[in-house]
């Protein structure tokens, strides 16, 4: 496994993982337009921003094992919240936190999580947060199980239609 910041190459499988938590999506049949671009290149050119992957790679960040392309199998964004609150330290906020479907089950995500935090902590985050939707029950046995607690409630407004 290879835990790495995505590059521009992984943007199509990133999407894709993101388009569809419940099936495989080919990353091959993903349209990359012009607002995924914009977003990714803000986010890899913000110190504060990162998007994270997992792949089944050998660690060199573009091949697999048996020299084909890595496939990646997880993803996650970590954005870094400078705040006045725990005694000046940042807190990571951890968001669109994926494992490919065909892959489930095998422990991926937590340890796709636990490397999220150790990023966190050796960076001198004082907390890791998240949120999740209501209806992935899931997702939050999972989180609990990581040790996250349901500490608060959070709210959204939406700004698009």
């Amino acid at each position: 496994m290879d835990f790495r910041e995505a590059t521009r190459r992984d943007l199509p499988a990133v999407l894709a993982l993101l388009a569809d938590e419940d099936e495989v999506v080919d990353p091959a049949s993903v349209v990359v337009d012009g607002a995924s671009e914009r977003a990714f290149a803000s986010i890899t050119a913000d110190a504060r921003n990162e998007v994270l992957v997992l792949t089944d790679g050998d660690g060199n960040g573009s091949d697999g094992p048996d020299g084909t392309d890595a496939v990646v199998i997880g993803c996650l964004q970590l954005t870094y919240i400078p705040g006045l609150g725990q005694n000046g330290r940042e807190r990571a906020l951890v968001e669109a936190v994926r494992v490919r479907a065909d892959r489930r089950g095998e422990g991926l995500g937590a340890e796709l999580m636990r490397l999220a935090v150790a990023r966190a902590r050796e960076r001198g985050c004082g907390l890791v947060q998240l949120t999740s939707n209501k209806r992935r029950t899931a997702a939050h046995r999972f989180y609990e199980r990581l040790g996250f607690a349901r500490s608060h409630e959070g709210f959204k407004l939406s700004l698009t239609d």
